[in-house]
């Protein structure tokens, strides 16, 4: 089968390497849709700590089941289209035994410490597929990545009328704003690309402001009575982190999605003055996935306009190229890989 390969920082190619094999309840699913992620371009440019080199990128993905185990019984079938959870839990740390298997201390993830889905073919437990529930392939790549933004919401209760405000309107962000907007929320968007501010108004932002043009603190003293309720913070800067801390009302909530890269020096008392609540997020569960799939085959979201741009396989290499010199103007990147 042929396979995206990063051999190093720097060095990606398309590659023929050997069929999978699958193991006792393992499925083989052949890749439909990948959906190119963050940290997949990360690993190519060599600014993804957790990658171990030479890796497969790609955890976002569509598929269609080619096999199953023999003895399998169960919702999936051989030509089914799924998805399937990518996050691999070890089932025996403090984290998996509470049942916080996102969490788990030894978590590898496709595309990261392991070879992910930017090839013909996977082997995947059963346990980990999805049926797909009539879904596009196009959209149920898009599950994963809307999953992040899910749980992070998931993190804190967010309540009909609340405020949120999202710092930074890249995919996650924006699929964070989806998310508190399905749960009633009124949502405010910051961003420094006017760009994607714009995607943020598509989906349904009550406010968008240009942070670098604007004062985000005097936004927030005309939006609300007092800060925002919840404040998500989607970038991993220091800066965005100070300014969730300082648009947070008293009593509020501050979820961090985005995966920082330098260190934050703050006063920690000013979380003790407005007795803020912190929430790290990180990766998703089983059940976030399984009510995605519900929530867009509802047909109350659809995640499709989040996607710029659909290369085919063979255009993969120009397709991370795009994203590296990614302007703002992109938001999911897809690669086709078959029908």
């Amino acid at each position: 089968m042929k396979a995206v390969w990063i051999n190093e920082p720097g060095s990606i190619e398309i590659v023929d390497l050997p069929m999978p094999e699958p193991k006792e309840n393992e499925a083989l699913l052949r890749i439909l849709t990948c959906g190119i992620c963050g940290s997949d371009v990360a690993s190519f440019t060599g600014n993804q700590p957790f990658t171990s080199y030479p890796r497969i990128p790609g955890h976002e993905f569509s598929a269609r089941i080619v096999s199953l185990p023999a003895d399998y019984e169960g919702p999936l079938a051989v030509g089914d289209v799924v998805t399937a959870n990518p996050y691999f839990n070890c089932g025996h740390c403090y984290a998996c035994k509470r049942g916080h298997v996102n969490c788990c201390h030894e978590n590898q993830t496709m595309g990261v410490q392991r070879d992910g889905a930017f090839c013909e073919y996977v082997a995947m437990p059963v346990e980990r597929i999805y049926p797909g529930q009539g879904l596009s392939a196009d959209q149920l790549a898009l599950i994963e990545p809307f999953s992040i933004g899910y749980h992070a919401l998931s993190r804190c209760e967010v309540k009909p009328g609340d405020r949120v405000l999202v710092i930074g309107a890249g995919p996650i962000g924006l699929f964070a704003l989806i998310s508190a907007k399905s749960k009633g929320a009124e949502v405010h968007v910051a961003d420094l690309l006017d760009g994607r501010l714009e995607k943020a108004k598509a989906f349904g932002a009550d406010g968008v402001i240009n942070s670098g043009m604007e004062s985000l603190a005097e936004y927030t003293a005309a939006h609300t009575e007092g800060g925002f309720d919840i404040c998500v913070e989607a970038c991993g800067a220091p800066e965005t982190f100070l300014s969730c801390i300082d648009c947070c009302a008293f009593a509020g909530n501050l979820i961090l999605i985005g995966n920082g890269k330098r260190d934050t020096t703050f006063l920690h008392s000013t979380l003790l003055r407005k007795e803020l609540n912190v929430y790290g997020s990180r990766n998703s569960l089983p059940e976030d996935f399984r009510a995605l799939i519900d929530l867009v085959a509802s047909g109350k979201v659809d995640p499709l306009p989040m996607v710029s741009t659909v290369y085919p396989f063979e255009e993969s290499l120009q397709a991370f190229d795009a994203l590296v010199h990614n302007d703002g103007s992109l938001a999911k990147v897809l690669i086709r890989f078959s029908e």
